[in-house]
Formats: C-alpha cells, sequence, structure tokens
C-alpha cells in the first residue's frame, strides 16, 4: 500500500512540480504577495526588501559550494576509491544499497548536514557497481537521511542558544545561554535522534518502489560510450612535458603539498585542543581540503580532482541568491515576526510547542536556514511562549523556551523534504552526467514527511525534555 500510494505522489511531482529555480521564483512572487497583504510594507517596501536580502546568502553560498567539492574531491582519491569498492563487494542487492546509504547519511549528518555529500558519492559509487537500483529513489534516501543532522553536533538553533552575548540575550530575550546538555542533550533529542537512525532507514525499507521499468544510473547516463575515464594519476601524468623540466618536479611534488598538508594537521589538532569538538562549517572545509591534499599527494593530482568536482555546482551558484531574496522579504517586511506573533497569540500551556513546530515548519519555506529563520521568528515565538507562562517557576519557563526552540529546529529540518532547497547539495554529485530534475526526486519523500510529521508532532509535545 505504501509503495503504491508513494508511486502516485512520485508521478503527481513528475507532472505538477516545475524545477528548484522556477520553484524559487514562484515563491517569490508568492512570499511578496503574503509582506504585501499582512504588512504595512508598500510594493517598493517589498521589493526593497527583496533586493537588501539577496546577497545576504553569499557566504553560506560558497561554504555550500566548497563543502560539496572538497568533500568529492576527497572520494575522488585512490584510497577511498578502493574502499568503496571494497564495501561494493559485499552489498549484493539494491535494497541493502538502500538502507546501508539511509543509515550511512544519518550517522554522517550527525556530525555535519555538510557532510551528506559523502553519503551521496557513496550512493552514486553503489550505484554504478550493483544492477537493480532505482536511481532517483536513491537519490531521494540520501536527501532523506540528512535529516538527523537537526539532532546532532551541527543543529543551529541549539548552538546559537548556548552562545555567548548571542541576539536573544542581547535583546533581553533570554536572560542567559542554554547549555547544549538541555538541548541536545535532552530526552527529547535523544529520541529524536533515535527516530533518525532506527525509524527512517525502516520508513526507507517500507517505501522502497516495487515497480518494473525504473531507471538505473547507467541507462541515465547522456553519455552512455563505454571509454573509462582516465585516473587522476595518468592524467597528471599526461600533462607532463616530453623532457625533464623543473615545473612538472613542482607540479607533482609530494614533499611540498605534504608541507602544507602538515601545517593544516597541526592547526586542525590546535583548534580541537582549544575549543573541543566544536564543528563549524569553516573548520569542516579546511579539514576537507588538508584531507584531500594528503590524499591526493601531488599539487596536479588534487588541481584534477578539484576541477572534476567543480563541475557540476551551478545550481548552488545561481539559485541561492533567490531563496536569500526570499528571506529579505520575510526579515525586512516583518513578515516572519507577524507570522510568529499570530501563532504564538494563540498558543496554550498544551500547544505551543507543536505551534512553534508548525511555524519552524512553514517559515522554513521562505528561509531554508535554521538559523537564519530562528533570528525572524524565534524572538516573537519566545516571548509568545514566556507570556503563556506567566506566574510559573523560571526554571519551567527555560524548560518552555527550550522546547519550543527545538521545536522550531525540528519543523525547519522537515519540511526540507517538500521543497528542493537543500537538494541542490546532493544534485551536484549524484545528477553528475545525467538528466535529473527535483520533480524526479520529490514525489519519494511525500509519505516519509506525513509519517515524520505525526511522529515529530507528538514528540515534541508529550515528551518530557529531561
Amino acid at each position: 500500500m505504501l509503495t503504491k500510494l508513494g508511486q502516485k505522489f512520485t508521478d503527481l511531482f513528475t507532472k505538477y512540480m516545475p524545477s528548484a529555480f522556477v520553484f524559487a521564483l514562484v515563491l517569490t512572487l508568492f512570499t511578496g504577495t503574503l509582506a504585501f497583504a499582512f504588512t504595512d510594507a508598500s510594493t517598493i517596501d517589498v521589493i526593497t526588501s527583496w533586493y537588501k536580502g539577496f546577497f545576504d546568502l553569499l557566504e553560506f553560498g560558497m561554504q555550500i559550494t566548497l563543502i560539496i567539492v572538497t568533500g568529492l574531491s576527497i572520494a575522488l582519491s585512490p584510497t577511498i576509491g578502493r574502499l568503496i569498492d571494497k564495501l561494493a563487494d559485499k552489498i549484493t542487492s539494491p535494497v541493502a544499497v538502500y538502507i546501508i546509504v539511509v543509515f550511512t547519511g544519518a550517522l554522517l549528518s550527525l556530525i555535519s548536514f555538510g557532510w551528506i555529500v559523502i553519503a551521496a558519492v557513496l550512493a552514486r559509487e553503489l550505484a554504478m557497481r550493483i544492477k537493480g537500483i532505482n536511481y532517483p529513489f536513491l537519490v531521494a534516501c540520501v536527501y532523506f537521511s540528512g535529516g538527523s543532522w537537526v539532532t546532532g553536533l551541527s543543529s543551529s538553533i541549539p548552538l546559537l542558544l548556548n552562545t555567548e552575548n548571542n541576539f536573544l540575550i542581547e535583546g533581553n530575550i533570554l536572560a542567559s545561554v542554554i547549555p547544549t546538555s538541555q538541548t541536545l542533550g535532552s530526552n527529547l533529542n535523544l529520541i529524536m535522534l533515535g527516530v533518525f537512525l532506527v525509524i527512517v532507514p525502516l520508513i526507507a525499507y517500507l517505501i522502497i518502489p516495487r515497480i518494473t521499468g525504473f531507471r538505473e544510473l547507467k541507462d541515465m547516463l547522456i553519455d552512455k560510450s563505454p571509454v573509462k575515464e582516465l585516473s587522476i594519476t595518468d592524467e597528471s601524468k599526461g600533462l607532463k612535458l616530453p623532457f625533464k623540466a623543473a615545473s612538472d618536479s613542482l607540479n607533482n611534488s609530494w614533499v611540498l603539498q605534504g608541507l602544507v598538508g602538515l601545517m593544516g594537521v597541526v592547526f586542525i589538532l590546535y583548534y580541537f585542543y582549544n575549543n573541543g569538538f566544536n564543528l563549524n562549517f569553516n573548520i569542516m572545509i579546511f579539514i576537507f581540503i588538508i584531507v584531500g591534499l594528503l590524499l591526493h599527494k601531488t599539487p596536479m593530482c588534487y588541481s584534477i580532482a578539484m576541477k572534476r568536482s567543480s563541475s557540476n555546482i551551478s545550481g548552488i551558484l545561481f539559485q541561492y541568491p533567490f531563496y536569500a531574496g526570499i528571506m529579505g522579504i520575510m526579515l525586512h517586511t516583518s513578515l516572519g515576526t507577524t507570522i510568529a506573533d499570530l501563532i504564538s497569540s494563540v498558543g496554550t500551556l498544551d500547544s505551543y510547542a507543536f505551534l512553534a513546530f508548525v511555524t519552524g515548519g512553514a517559515v522554513n519555506f521562505a528561509i531554508p536556514s535554521g538559523g537564519g529563520e530562528f533570528a525572524v521568528i524565534g524572538p516573537s515565538i519566545i516571548e509568545g511562549v514566556k507570556a503563556i507562562g506567566v506566574g510559573l517557576p523560571p526554571e519551567q519557563i527555560t524548560e518552555m523556551v527550550t522546547r519550543a526552540s527545538l521545536s522550531i529546529a525540528y519543523g525547519e529540518s522537515l519540511t526540507n523534504l517538500l521543497q528542493p532547497f537543500y537538494l541542490l547539495i546532493i544534485f551536484p554529485v549524484m545528477g553528475k552526467g545525467i538528466k535529473i530534475q527535483a520533480r524526479d526526486v520529490m514525489g519519494y519523500l511525500v509519505i516519509p514527511f506525513i509519517i515524520l510529521f505525526v511522529l515529530e508532532g507528538l514528540l515534541v509535545t508529550y515528551v518530557p525534555l529531561n
């Protein structure tokens, strides 16, 4: 039943869902219309707000781009290739591929959602080696698995709450930080983490399409010629001059690259010694770069790997500014605050967490960034929760604020399944050399969304924090 229903959703998305870029354009107009209708902003105010936000995600977009290309360059190294070959030899069935990819993606995303790139690389390589894999569904499995990031070490809202002098404290909305032991270490979050490691792979198993005539990766390749791509090592050798030259010695010097790599290792150790296991985008990118340098050994090999890794990132480069513009409309016209105020005004002691969960999910369509969304709606939601809890002990108010903040985070992460923003992280890896669009994948994510919406809604409402 689930597989038949999933196929119906897939057919509907294939027929009616436009490309990810068109989705962003429609969402831009929709958000602008809401701002004009429900705030005091004039038409020019809405357009100006759109422009103000248009470049707010440049840093984030560049970080995502570097996560993708540096992560993929690692996967292109001979060492990782051999590891994937060994793993592929032990996996013989498509079902095993789906489950292993989902579980692996969930584990990696607990460290950071950027590490979903590694799961994408693994999935593509397994799809090339094992017959009978429904490739669009496999792409959905990778994307589906990344939701665990919100319970892990890079979950932006819990990290923000634990940051000294964050904007909530400076604005007198919170009196002090909320330690991650009360957010990421809470019973609610640990149970939610278990959902992603146990229930999500089970959901993936239950919705595996039982159809014939599906598309395998090899069938989808635009260039089906049997000519095998040169290895990075062979390509680097082919670029040498026919005579001995100092330039070739430098281009292929493992000593030169090794020394720079050693410098990087020293800093990485120094960083974690001073900061603990505190991961952010910058240190992750730096780690990926240094690991790539060491695995590829020579400057020429690493340059070739990075060139190959950068060949399919256009979607991120030109679409992220449009989502930043949508975020600008929400922020600069006060539309986000208006929505949050409306939701918090009808909340009760029994319903505030679920309403925060729904609000986080709804606003995520316009602001697909956990930290960015929380900056817009967090203050209003927290003030509303404090008003609901007037007369309660301070520690109980803090617990309510913590639950509401986590609920926003879970809702924000969940609705990623219904919009293609973060699918742009997967496509540069899994969509290379093939014709595939968001509409080919998103239909498989509707049933997981429905199941998780019900399950997560119950958890945020009824599971105690401690």
